[in-house]
């Protein structure tokens, strides 16, 4: 138990020190950072739309075959 208690001191350390390091983003890096994250969004967004407009027509044609045999 006491092994444990001192795994948890030395990541609160290690955390704590680690929170020290970092700085805040200029305007410039976040407005980036915030412009490529919505074009990941956009980007599997279109993905996720081109596969459901390919695939519903091939599911209906697939289950209109299946339904009437």
């Amino acid at each position: 138990m006491d092994q444990f208690g001192e795994t948890v001191k030395e990541f609160g350390k290690n955390s704590l020190r680690l929170v020290k390091r970092c700085q805040k983003p200029d305007r410039k890096e976040f407005t980036k950072v915030a412009k490529l994250t919505g074009i990941g969004f956009l980007a599997v967004g279109l993905i996720g739309f081109v596969v459901k407009v390919i695939f519903i027509p091939i599911n209906q044609i697939i289950i209109g075959t299946t339904s009437s045999s």
